[in-house]
């Protein structure tokens, strides 16, 4: 099982995307804040952070810096309205970016990129 920390605040998107994201192999945990994501207190539990970039209170880039302090080797997803300017890697490794409008196709091939890249769980 592949767990995600899925972030936005809009809740109508969350619900759209997590629906999207849904498999028999994924986990897909959803909040509504950078605060609450990180409320969870359980980072490690997670496999793959998604978030969107503009969120009220922290933004989801810092979101990203603090839960790749934590691990570098973990993934990241960021999900934006605009075209994102910075550049991923100064962010940290293994972060990617989709823009909201993607087609579903698109995220389901981002997600299967990222799962194809996370390390073998014992079973």
């Amino acid at each position: 099982m592949i767990t995600y920390l899925y972030v936005e605040d809009d809740e109508d998107i969350r619900e759209g995307f997590m629906a999207v994201m849904e498999a028999p192999h994924r986990e897909i945990v959803g909040v509504d804040s950078a605060e609450a994501a990180l409320a969870t207190g359980e980072p490690g539990r997670f496999d793959v952070l998604v978030t969107d970039v503009s969120l009220p209170g922290m933004s989801g880039t810092d979101l990203a810096r603090q839960w790749l302090a934590a691990n570098s080797q973990r993934h990241v997803l960021l999900i934006s309205g605009y075209e994102f300017k910075l550049g991923l890697g100064s962010i940290g490794p293994n972060v990617r970016a989709l823009l909201k409008s993607a087609e579903p196709e698109e995220l389901e091939a981002m997600l299967e990129r990222i799962e194809a890249l996370l390390p073998a769980r014992p079973q």
